[in-house]
């Protein structure tokens, strides 16, 4: 509707709430926390190339902020499931 810049504005703000909940994660420490980092990390490896390949075969920018705005809601609902820690 408003183009990239206001999807990118999005994935921003919605991204911040991910990284604030990774920060607590982490901080507390533990066997939890080390898997956290681990998946973190593997998830931008992941996202990374994901986007590479949809711009490499066509697909538009839009299309990427949208897909890493799925990802960053998914790891919001995981985050802040119950028992995780964080709620």
């Amino acid at each position: 509707m408003f183009g990239p810049c206001y999807s990118s504005a999005l994935l921003a703000l919605e991204a911040q709430k991910v990284m604030e909940m990774r920060l607590v994660k982490l901080a507390w420490g533990g066997f939890e926390a080390h898997t956290e980092a681990q998946l973190m990390v593997s998830e931008k490896v992941s996202a990374a190339l994901e986007a590479a390949g949809t711009l490499l075969t066509g697909g538009s920018p839009e299309t990427v902020i949208a897909r890493f705005r799925e990802h960053v809601a998914a790891n919001t609902t995981r985050l802040s499931a119950p028992g995780d820690g964080l709620i």
